[in-house]
C-alpha cells in the first residue's frame, strides 16, 4: 500500500479562486495489478485552462492536471520501472493506471533538459503555439505576428518559433520584466499593457502598417482593440481568454463583426488535441530547437505539492514568466 496525497475540490469557484475551494487529503493505493504501474509524481503543471475547464469536476473529485511520473512499480511491460511518462493524472502525488492516455518519454530525453519541460516548451504549451502558428494561422516568412500573454508558457513559445520563421513579433506581457524577458529572447516589440497610456496607439507605433496573424491568449478589451489593427484577410487564431475566466457576471461586447467583414479576416479556436497524432514529431522539432539554442524555455518553479493551489492562483494572477511548474 502507498499513501498519496491529493487535493480535492470543496466547491466550485465563484469568481477568483480561493484557498478554502482546495482540500488535501490521503489516499491509500493498493498495489498494482497485472496490466497495471504505479506512478510517482516528479512535476505538476498549473495551466489557464484548469480555470475554464474546473465545471467539469465535482465537488470532492481530484483538480485536473498534468504530471511528469516516474514508474516506480509496474506490471505492464510497455511502461518498465524506471521510465518517465506524462499524464493527465490529476493533482495527486502518486496514481495507478493501466496506460491509456500516458504518453511514454522518450529513453533518449536530453540530460541537459528538464523533464518538467514536458509540461512546458517541449510539452502540451510548446505543442499549442506550434499547432497555433502552422495549422490554424499558416504563419508564413516576412508576416507580422501579435501575441498577447507573450511571456505565458504558450505565448513566449509562440514568438519564438515565429521569429525562427523569420517574421516579425510583437508581444504584450503585464510586466516590465516580462516586457525585459520577451526581448531577450528575441521579440522585435514588446509593451507592458498595464503602463500604456494607449493600447490602439501602442499597437499602431509598434507595426504601422498593421498585424498579419493575431494568437490571441487573452480576450476582453485587449481583443477588441486589436481586431481594427489587423492587415486585410489577417488570420486570429484563439487559444484562450484568460481576461474572461474569473468573471461572474460575463463580458459583453463590443462585437468584432465591422471589422471581421469589411477586413475580411478568418479567426478560428483551436484545441491542441486536433493534432494529437502529429505529437511526436512536434516533439522532436521543438527539443531539437532547444537543443540548437533557438527556443528557452523558462519556468516559474514552485517546490512543495503542499503548494499546488497557491501556485496555481499565483499563475492566473500573472506571476509567473514562462511556464508554472511545481517540483514535488
Amino acid at each position: 500500500m502507498v499513501q498519496a496525497k491529493t487535493w480535492v475540490l470543496t466547491e466550485r469557484f465563484e469568481g477568483f479562486p480561493k484557498d478554502s475551494n482546495f482540500r488535501l487529503q490521503l489516499e491509500q493505493l493498493p498495489d498494482p495489478k497485472d496490466g497495471e504501474m504505479l506512478l510517482e509524481a516528479l512535476f505538476l503543471s498549473v495551466d489557464p485552462y484548469m480555470r475554464a475547464y474546473v465545471m467539469r469536476i465535482q465537488p470532492g473529485e481530484v483538480m485536473m492536471g498534468s504530471q511528469v511520473a516516474k514508474v516506480i512499480k509496474s506490471h505492464n511491460p510497455s511502461f518498465p520501472v524506471g521510465s518517465h511518462v506524462v499524464g493527465r493524472c490529476g493533482w495527486r502525488t502518486h496514481s495507478l493506471s493501466d496506460g491509456a492516455g500516458l504518453t511514454l518519454l522518450q529513453a533518449d530525453w536530453p540530460q541537459e533538459v528538464s523533464l518538467s519541460q514536458a509540461l512546458g516548451g517541449i510539452g502540451m504549451p510548446g505543442l499549442t503555439a506550434l499547432y497555433g502558428l502552422e495549422e490554424v494561422l499558416d504563419l508564413k516568412e516576412g508576416e507580422t505576428l501579435l501575441v498577447n500573454a507573450a511571456a505565458g508558457a504558450v505565448g513566449s513559445v509562440v514568438g519564438q518559433i515565429a521569429k525562427i520563421k523569420g517574421c516579425k513579433v510583437v508581444g504584450s506581457a503585464g510586466s516590465d520584466a516580462k516586457v525585459a524577458f520577451l526581448k531577450d529572447l528575441g521579440f522585435d516589440e514588446a509593451f507592458n499593457y498595464k503602463t500604456i497610456t494607449s493600447l490602439e496607439e501602442t499597437l499602431k507605433a509598434a507595426s504601422p502598417d498593421g498585424y498579419d496573424c493575431f494568437f490571441e491568449n487573452v480576450g476582453g478589451p485587449f481583443f477588441s482593440v486589436a481586431l481594427p489593427q489587423m492587415k486585410q484577410f489577417g488570420r486570429i487564431a484563439v487559444c484562450g481568454g484568460i481576461s474572461l475566466y474569473n468573471d461572474t457576471t460575463p463580458q459583453t461586447g463590443p462585437y468584432p463583426h465591422t471589422s471581421m467583414v469589411f477586413k475580411q479576416l478568418k479567426m478560428e479556436g483551436f484545441l491542441v488535441n486536433r493534432w494529437q497524432h502529429k505529437n511526436p514529431e512536434g516533439i522532436r522539432r521543438l527539443l531539437a530547437w532547444a537543443k540548437e539554442g533557438k527556443l528557452h524555455c523558462r519556468e516559474h518553479v514552485t517546490e512543495g505539492f503542499e503548494k499546488m493551489p497557491s501556485a496555481f492562483m499565483g499563475m492566473l494572477k500573472g506571476e509567473n514568466i514562462g511556464k508554472a511548474v511545481i517540483k514535488v
